[in-house]
């Protein structure tokens, strides 16, 4: 039986990367192998200072050590080992030409002309910020310039509306006083004309009570039947002309007052008649008696006795008619009237 020999050991040669190294075709001499690298606190030495941005030429690649060097210290950063045998080729990136950009991600020392473009963006900044600040004074200043002005307004008009206020206030307080000093007035007039017309009443009925004294009614134990002035056919005139005491015949009739007699007889209508002359010239009829007791000139005295009542002439019944002419009247007035004016109320 024929067995197949062993194939010969192929001779010892050092593993070979990957030739998978982003999109190239074979593996590349100048690429590896790599040496694992474990980055230490003492290998690494930190960052101090500001990171200048350096102004980048030939087209604003960086380079690709740069970018490993970030991912390393992203690495270390986050708390993990990172491993350096990758042996891909580097990835260039491409950073646009921008002032004071580069040296964020660059280790390198920056340029000499990267600090006057820094301190000109500085500059500017602090240009633009002088501005905004002064932009933002302005606002402020106007704000309070408004703010000053609604306040002078609204004081103004607080100042006119208590003014005002107070001119209304003070106007009110004088025409209370105005007013308070003419009901004042009106009653202080009121009571002194009060006290005038009691002043006159009481001298005015002492004056009839004396006059009382001197004049007396013409009768007694009578009814007043018909006044002065009542309308009705009985009377000729068409009107009542005297006043009327009703009361039973014989009954006497006296003098009101003192005075003369200057008529006493018979009248026609009136009956018997007696007219008595006051010393004013003052007449007063007495009509309808059934008697006459004087004659023509006797002189009497209030309460005289001068006939008796009767229904002699154009009567109806017993009752004695009195009439008063003053001062040779023939229309005569009302005998109630005059009476009261003498104290007396019939």
């Amino acid at each position: 039986m024929a067995s197949n020999p062993p194939a010969p050991e192929a001779p010892y040669a050092p593993a070979q990367p990957s030739t998978e190294t982003f999109g190239y075709g074979g593996y590349r001499t100048g690429e590896g192998p790599w040496e694992e690298w474990n980055p230490t606190a003492e290998s690494i030495r930190p960052v101090r200072g500001k990171h200048r941005v350096a102004k980048q030429r030939g087209g604003g690649f960086a380079r690709s050590s740069t970018v490993l060097g970030v991912g390393v210290i992203a690495a270390v950063s986050a708390g993990g080992m990172a491993s350096a045998t990758t042996g891909k080729a580097p990835v260039s990136i491409s950073m646009p030409d921008l002032p004071g950009v580069g040296s964020l991600i660059s280790d390198d020392t920056p340029a000499p002309e990267a600090a006057p473009a820094l301190a000109s963006f500085g500059s500017e900044t602090a240009v633009d910020t002088d501005a905004g600040a002064g932009v933002d004074q302005s606002v402020a200043d106007a704000g309070e310039a408004l703010r000053s002005r609604i306040m002078a307004q609204a004081e103004s008009q607080k100042t006119q509306v208590e003014v005002k206020a107070a001119a209304a206030a003070a106007k009110a307080k004088a025409d209370a006083v105005v007013k308070a000093e003419k009901e004042a007035e009106a009653k202080a007039a009121a009571a002194k004309k009060k006290a005038a017309e009691e002043a006159a009443a009481k001298v005015e009925a002492a004056r009839l009570a004396e006059l009382a004294k001197q004049y007396t009614l013409p009768t007694s134990s009578y009814t007043i039947t018909s006044t002065f002035g009542q309308a009705g056919s009985l009377w000729s005139s068409g009107y009542h002309t005297g006043l009327d005491f009703a009361a039973p015949t014989g009954t006497l009739i006296k003098a009101v007052h003192s005075g003369t007699i200057t008529e006493a007889g018979w009248a026609g209508a009136y009956g018997y008649r007696t007219i008595m002359t006051l010393d004013d010239g003052t007449e007063l009829w007495f009509c309808h008696q059934s008697s006459i007791s004087v004659s023509v000139g006797q002189k009497v005295a209030t309460g005289d006795v001068i006939g008796r009542v009767g229904a002699t002439g154009n009567v109806t019944g017993a009752h004695l008619h009195l009439e008063v002419h003053a001062n040779g009247n023939a229309e005569g007035i009302d005998p109630a009237a005059w009476l009261r004016s003498k104290g007396l109320n019939p």
